[in-house]
């Protein structure tokens, strides 16, 4: 079977009148919601239309279902995660703000497209196409802090450590980390704090100094 980025789906045109499109943007809407609170799997057609305030009939007017739902929306985040990932490579940065770019473009992505990451991530569990899309998305911090661990240790830190290792470790905790703090109906989530906690293992891991 094939991942969604080797045979991406070509966009759906957009639909032919204002009311289509605004119906289609309440289901989106809904199921975003139900989606954070609830996750993928528990979350059933029922739930996304009662919370849009429509029919279950209207969402099959849009969607196949809702594994559908989230093809689709994966195929438009793709690029917009690369995009963000990219920011992290910039040249002049010091360590520790290499480490802070890279764990802000994790969060942020998190949080900007909550409802994509918490489906795509549990659907994996069950469906080897999105357990291969995720596996796409977590090889981009996987690939940069792999690079980051060695270049560290060309400069004497964690010696006897694997970077594939270390950089599947922290993007395991990057990725149950986000999703404590920001799935379910949380409104006080402090960003700063989180990236700064998040930052602070990540560098600690990597750059602190050997004591015997």
């Amino acid at each position: 079977m094939s991942t969604l980025s080797e045979h991406p789906r070509p966009e759906r045109p957009p639909l032919p009148t204002a009311r289509g499109r605004q119906t289609q943007a309440a289901i989106d809407a809904a199921a975003r919601v139900v989606v954070a609170r609830k996750g993928i799997l528990a979350t059933t057609v029922a739930d996304i239309a009662a919370e849009a305030g429509r029919s279950t009939a209207s969402f099959y007017n849009y969607y196949e279902s809702k594994e559908a739902m989230v093809r689709e929306w994966a195929m438009r985040f793709q690029d917009e995660a690369g995009q963000r990932a990219r920011t992290v490579t910039g040249h002049g940065l010091t360590d520790r703000e290499r480490v802070t770019e890279a764990v802000s473009a994790h969060w942020n992505t998190y949080r900007n497209r909550l409802a994509e990451m918490i489906s795509v991530s549990q659907l994996a569990t069950v469906n080897a196409d999105f357990a291969r899309y995720w596996a796409e998305l977590c090889s981009v911090p996987l690939s940069f802090i792999t690079g980051m661990v060695i270049r560290a240790q060309a400069q004497g830190h964690c010696p006897d450590d694997d970077p594939h290792l270390i950089a599947e470790a922290l993007v395991a905790m990057f990725n149950q980390f986000c999703y404590i703090h920001l799935s379910g109906a949380k409104t006080d989530v402090d960003d700063q704090a989180c990236i700064r906690t998040l930052t602070n293992i990540v560098f600690r891991a990597i750059y602190s100094e050997e004591r015997p």
